[in-house]
């Protein structure tokens, strides 16, 4: 008993647990969670996953967008520019058509103005969603299609977009520029595409 308790104690702080980075949802993962969302007339949890995965922010900066950086006038913009928290500078990024539906209806429904927070938290000591929150309904999303919760997090929905506009385009300044990455060597390390993309390279030239 003496010798199990040990051998506890000297255990790695990350045994039987997955390190590293988070992965990104595929195409048919978003339309899985987004479908249960909308069945589930989930509308603030519609506009969250959907912001979520077009803005591309952290979870810091999405947390605490207010009306006003989404919607001007009691209309939502197609697009918007906001202030990153660790960077200090500003990022912009699409709102597309789906995205702005769910948000008009979730403003409208909550009857939210303008100064306010757009998603409010729901604890009376804090004035809007915290990121731990949102942690815990971005893994309530993905266990509910049957994903891995240690394989994913609130970077997965920062990553998701980023990672299918690459794919599609191999535009890695625009990316960058998505992201708000100062560097281009930020944005080659945090899509882990490098081996991949040397790969599939060597595979398509025959020698």
């Amino acid at each position: 008993m003496k010798q199990e308790n040990q051998s506890n104690l000297h255990a790695p702080w990350n045994k039987g647990k997955l390190i590293g980075q988070k992965l990104p949802l595929k195409l048919k993962e978003i339309w899985a969670i987004r479908i249960r969302l909308q069945m589930a007339k989930n509308i603030r949890e519609v506009a969250l996953f959907n912001l979520a995965i077009d803005s591309k922010l952290r979870g810091c900066d999405l947390v605490k967008l207010k009306v006003c950086d989404v919607a001007q006038g009691g209309r939502v913009s197609s697009r918007s520019i906001v202030m990153q928290q660790k960077t200090h500078r500003p990022v912009q990024f699409e709102i597309t058509e789906q995205t702005r539906d769910s948000l008009a209806n979730w403003i409208s429904q909550s009857q939210l103005k303008t100064e306010e927070f757009l998603f409010p938290s729901r604890i009376h000591d804090s004035p809007h969603l915290s990121t731990r929150q949102y942690a815990r309904i971005v893994e309530h999303w993905v266990t509910s299609i049957g994903l891995d919760p240690a394989a994913y997090g609130t970077h997965t929905m920062r990553r998701t977009k980023a990672t299918l506009i690459y794919r599609r385009t191999k535009n890695l300044r625009a990316v960058q520029l998505l992201l708000g990455h100062t560097k281009l060597e930020s944005t080659v390390r945090y899509l882990g595409i490098e081996v991949d993309d040397a790969l599939e390279i060597s595979e398509q030239t025959a020698i």
